[in-house]
């Protein structure tokens, strides 16, 4: 069952960022890379700042969570982990489509670039991926992340996002280059 998760739920939340979080080892940059992956006091800081937490929980436990952070025009899914043992078998899925049926905002989602496996799971979701200067604007605009975690991460966006933002799925262009293609030089 998926359900809204409470401030009784805060080390279990805990728990599962850090223990799923290890998957991402070696695909997170090592300079963006501490342990534990999410410090106590940094969850603290991020439900401080309007992350709402929705969780699986299974056998009276949860197993998934993922968060939900209303900013702007938008809702961002935060921290988004599955325990270890139970990763792959539809458990991100389940709580990912509760929060799309109950979020009215278009949302957004950043991942780091080199966890393909996170990017497909968010695609085959219908997510569509923004990649180059757009990426970069989106993450600057919605997110407040360092410079280097910029570089690092991708963002894919629900089709009420694109449907707002057009420009966000047109492909990447150099605005030197004419409209027929690269001039000679």
């Amino acid at each position: 069952m998926v359900r809204a998760c409470d401030a009784s739920d805060f080390d279990a939340i805990l728990s599962i960022i850090n223990d799923g979080a290890d998957a991402y080892r070696g695909v997170i940059p090592a300079d963006r890379w501490k342990e534990p992956y999410m410090p106590a006091d940094e969850l603290r800081d991020e439900i401080g700042h309007g992350v709402m937490f929705s969780g699986l929980e299974e056998d009276g436990g949860l197993i998934g969570v993922m968060g939900v952070q209303n900013v702007a025009d938008v809702a961002l899914i935060r921290h988004a982990y599955v325990r270890g043992v139970r990763q792959g078998r539809g458990v991100g899925g389940m709580i990912l489509q509760h929060i799309m049926e109950r979020t009215e905002r278009p949302l957004l989602i950043g991942t780091w670039a080199a966890a393909r496996w996170a990017i497909g799971f968010y695609e085959k979701h219908g997510f569509i991926l923004i990649e180059g200067r757009e990426k970069d604007r989106v993450l600057k605009l919605y997110w407040s992340i360092p410079d280097r975690q910029i570089e690092t991460s991708v963002v894919l966006a629900d089709p009420r996002w694109l449907a707002k933002n057009p420009q966000s799925r047109a492909p990447e262009s150099d605005p030197d280059d004419p409209p027929d293609g690269p001039r000679e030089k």
